[in-house]
């Protein structure tokens, strides 16, 4: 049983916590401004928006040393939600492994809406959790996480493909935005 800190109390630190608990994981959802609480957690969630990671990291940089660091951001331009706000050869989860160099970041959950983590299935098929890092052993811990709660965990392979899983994140995001997709819906990964 891992215990789970999510820093970020919105509709996917919430997904995310439900998650973990039906799992049987300890969990500790902390909002974003509960600044007074440190993080217990052996892993730790980052479910705030983008623009929000690094005064996050700013106030618990230190807490985050040597635990499982979870990006679950899309970097989205919010203000013309037309483009990434990474350069073309990096990544939010990049960014944020340089600033947390003692930590073990692993991107995830940033293909999936709050829906599909909480009903646990997309098309009649089980929510797909997308986790790209360097740590095999973070991946296997996170991927442990989601498939105690009947989730299925697919291996996206190195940090590097933080920058993919990214992309696939934005468009999902757009298409729903533009109501081509549902809020509730999204994009599967069906293995046959």
């Amino acid at each position: 049983m891992a215990y789970i800190s999510i820093v970020g109390s919105g509709n996917m630190g919430q997904a995310i916590a439900g998650l973990a608990a039906k799992g049987g994981h300890n969990v500790q959802l902390l909002s974003s401004s509960d600044t007074a609480t440190a993080v217990a957690g052996e892993v730790v969630v980052l479910a705030v928006p983008y623009p929000a990671v690094a005064e996050v990291i700013a106030q618990r940089g230190p807490q985050l040393a040597g635990k499982v660091v979870v990006d679950i951001t899309n970097p989205l331009n919010f203000a013309t939600f037309d483009s990434l706000t990474v350069p073309a050869d990096g990544s939010a989860a990049a960014e944020i492994a340089a600033a947390l160099p003692d930590s073990r970041v692993v991107k995830a959950f940033n293909t999936t809406f709050a829906g599909t983590l909480v009903s646990g299935e997309l098309g009649g098929q089980p929510t797909t959790v997308l986790i790209a890092g360097d740590d095999t052993d973070a991946k296997a811990l996170l991927a442990g996480v989601v498939s105690a709660a009947g989730l299925r965990a697919v291996d996206a392979g190195a940090l590097k493909r933080a920058r993919e899983l990214e992309a696939v994140g934005f468009l999902q995001l757009t298409l729903a935005a533009a109501e081509k997709i549902s809020w509730t819906g999204g994009l599967a990964v069906v293995a046959s």
